[in-house]
């Protein structure tokens, strides 16, 4: 099937008038179902957005393809947009993306319509064609250039099958590929194209499987893995990896197969990658070079905890417009309503937060069957105590020494159970796994918490007890921590304290990290407006965005100049977060909601004066950022 018989005229946008990612899917979602393509609107726009929260469809230079299989989809098709001044779209090298694919697979789609999705995916590694079509007046010139694309592309495949000839000589190296995405559409295509192309033009031997939507194609041979002196399988899902014991594997993310090319070939051809054991017990694939460690289950653990405590923070501050007391039944500031959402909010969704973290950080230690162990073993955190006159017990700090428990836990459990008959294999997730599993987590939670509940207890204390210019100190160090590196693990560590500091009832530390979080992209924001000779047209564009982002607590939003820029940024932001976070401590202000940006600040503790500080001390944060990064940048060489 012919691409264009998927893009035709009445799916192409020549003009998006977008300026953000979600108002760029809304847009080409609107057009698909404008063309009659689509049978629920919502229902397709909702699966566009799963998959972008799996990973980024921005894979850079230039490009997005943000794509779906949805039973939503009448009948395959692609739209078509295009931005001039470009979008900021998360792209996975940190520029503007300006030209926009957004593919619609039917749940039963035929083999016919994926490939021509995965072979339009291929046509974008051309930068040639990538230029004509932002060169494109007309959307005829649109479909033109995709059907002369689609004939020279097809004129190439049979010369060189007529000249059967080998791509490197008998003497090379023999290498291997793997490549996957969630979905199987855009990515997995573009990581093959990227890995034979380069390899062809260095002369090295490779042959790359794709695990895509219709299946698995260019398949492996046993053969051809024995003979075989490296494997790189850049997957972000699951892919067979048991016939791969012994050889030595690379295993990365797919778009590392796109922008990190021949570093992934030189380590391959130079043979720096580990020998591969297989181990039936672990997660066979899960398209990350390493499979664990402390940071990716806390992050677990972290990111699906992070809605009870969002939903329930905000819910609480919301209570406390009625008065401080206004849940108790006792006081005259009773309110019936603000009680109830004080419960639902505290009694509920926040009583639930620590529980949710330990289940999370076990399953993502022992998959499935670490869950139920980790909720017991968090639950048993925050109510057995054991120390008088204590409440919340261990909190934060029992959450997390109850999930890796748990989680290792189970482990064990299920590698002595390992060799039981396979008559008795479905017993085990349903019987033995759970009840040996919870009884020793929860056993060893019983007996350590209460020494659990001292130390968070006295940790509690000390923060609270600290005052002046310790308190100071210590916000410049929250606020540094949360912009050197922009959303990454220093940022979420700091972010982490803060919601354990907001479950021991300490809201200076949620105040100082979202005030400083918010601060490196409004800095940089008004650097692209004060000092507009220090930036391109693009980043001036870019700036506009930051705006929203940093007003929103998106942190995330300075990427796009770091990553051009890194040596200059970064020490920017870090002044003006440092900055705001000592400012927000040295006022005293307190935070019950831990996220929301500008629209929670309504929720400061201490009325409109708390308010106005609170903003003064972001608005400070930002302008130190913004000189900062004026000063040190150069002007640039693209005339304004």
């Amino acid at each position: 099937m012919k691409i264009t018989q998927l893009l035709t005229e009445d799916t192409i946008v020549l003009d998006l008038k977008a300026t953000s990612k979600q108002a760029v899917l809304a847009e080409l979602v609107n057009q698909l179902d404008l063309a009659g393509k689509l049978t629920d609107k919502n229902k397709f726009a909702k699966d566009i957005l799963a998959r972008e929260e799996q990973s980024t469809t921005g894979i850079g230079d230039g490009i997005a393809i943000p794509h779906a299989k949805s039973a939503a989809v009448k009948s395959p098709a692609i739209a078509f947009g295009r931005s001039s001044s470009g979008i900021d779209y998360a792209a996975l090298d940190g520029q503007p993306s300006h030209l926009f694919f957004m593919i619609a697979a039917s749940e039963g789609a035929n083999n016919d319509h994926l490939e021509a999705l995965s072979r339009l995916a291929t046509f974008l590694m051309d930068e040639k064609f990538r230029a004509r079509m932002l060169a494109a007046k007309s959307k005829e010139d649109v479909l033109v250039a995709v059907t002369e694309k689609e004939l020279a592309e097809d004129g190439e495949e049979e010369m060189a099958e007529a000249m059967d000839a080998p791509a490197a000589s008998p003497s090379a190296k023999k290498i291997l590929a793997v490549t996957a995405c969630p979905t199987g559409i855009a990515h997995t295509y573009m990581a093959a194209e990227k890995l034979n192309e380069r390899a062809k033009e260095r002369g090295i031997a490779l042959k790359v499987e794709t695990n895509g939507s219709s299946g698995v194609k260019n398949r492996l041979t046993d053969a051809e893995i024995a003979e075989a002196d490296a494997i790189i399988v850049a997957a972000d899902t699951k892919v067979e990896m048991a016939r791969f014991s012994g050889k030595r594997v690379i295993q990365t993310k797919v778009g590392k197969a796109i922008y990190e090319t021949d570093d992934l070939l030189n380590r391959a051809v130079g043979g720096d990658a580990a020998v591969y054991t297989h181990d039936r017990s672990k997660d066979e694939a899960d398209g990350s070079e390493t499979k664990g460690g402390f940071y990716k289950h806390l992050m677990n653990g972290v990111s699906n905890m992070l809605p009870f405590v969002v939903g329930g923070g905000i819910l609480i501050a919301i209570s406390f417009f009625w008065g401080i007391n206004a849940s108790n039944p006792d006081s005259p500031e009773y309110n019936q309503f603000a009680a109830m959402l004080s419960t639902i909010g505290g009694g509920n969704a926040f009583f639930l937060m620590v529980p949710v973290l330990a289940a999370f950080i076990a399953m993502s230690i022992a998959e499935r069957p670490g869950f139920a162990p980790g909720m017991i073993g968090g639950l048993i955190a925050i109510t057995v105590t054991g120390v008088e006159g204590a409440s919340g017990g261990s909190g934060f700090l029992g959450g997390l020494i109850a999930g890796f428990l748990a989680g290792y836990v189970t482990l064990g459990v299920k590698k002595v159970f390992a060799g039981l008959p396979n008559s008795l294999e479905g017993l085990k997730p349903v019987l033995f796994y759970p009840v040996f599993s919870i009884a020793i987590t929860g056993l060893i939670m019983m007996l350590i918490n209460p020494q659990l509940t001292k130390v968070y207890t006295a940790i509690s204390a000390f923060l609270e007890s600290l005052g002046g210019t310790n308190l100071v100190l210590v916000g410049l160090l929250l606020g540094g921590m949360m912009a050197i590196d922009m959303g990454g693990p220093i940022n979420k560590a700091a972010y982490t304290f803060g919601i354990a500091m907001l479950d021991a009832q300490n809201f200076n530390f949620m105040a100082t990290v979202m005030a400083a979080g918010m601060v490196p992209p409004l800095g940089m924001a008004l650097a692209t407006t004060f000092f507009k000779n220090k930036f391109t047209r693009p980043e001036r564009e870019a700036g506009k965005t930051a705006y929203v982002l940093g007003a929103c607590f998106i942190t995330e939003g300075v990427i796009p100049f770091a990553a051009a820029d890194p040596a200059r940024v970064i020490p920017a932001s870090v002044a003006g977060a440092a900055t705001t976070g000592a400012l927000v401590m040295l006022f005293d202000i307190s935070l019950r909601a831990p996220h929301g940006g500008v629209f929670v600040m309504g929720l400061v503790d201490g009325g409109i004066v708390s308010v106005l500080m609170y903003a003064l001390a972001i608005i400070a944060g930002a302008i130190v950022t913004a000189v900062v990064a004026g000063l040190l940048k150069k002007r640039t060489a693209v005339p304004a």
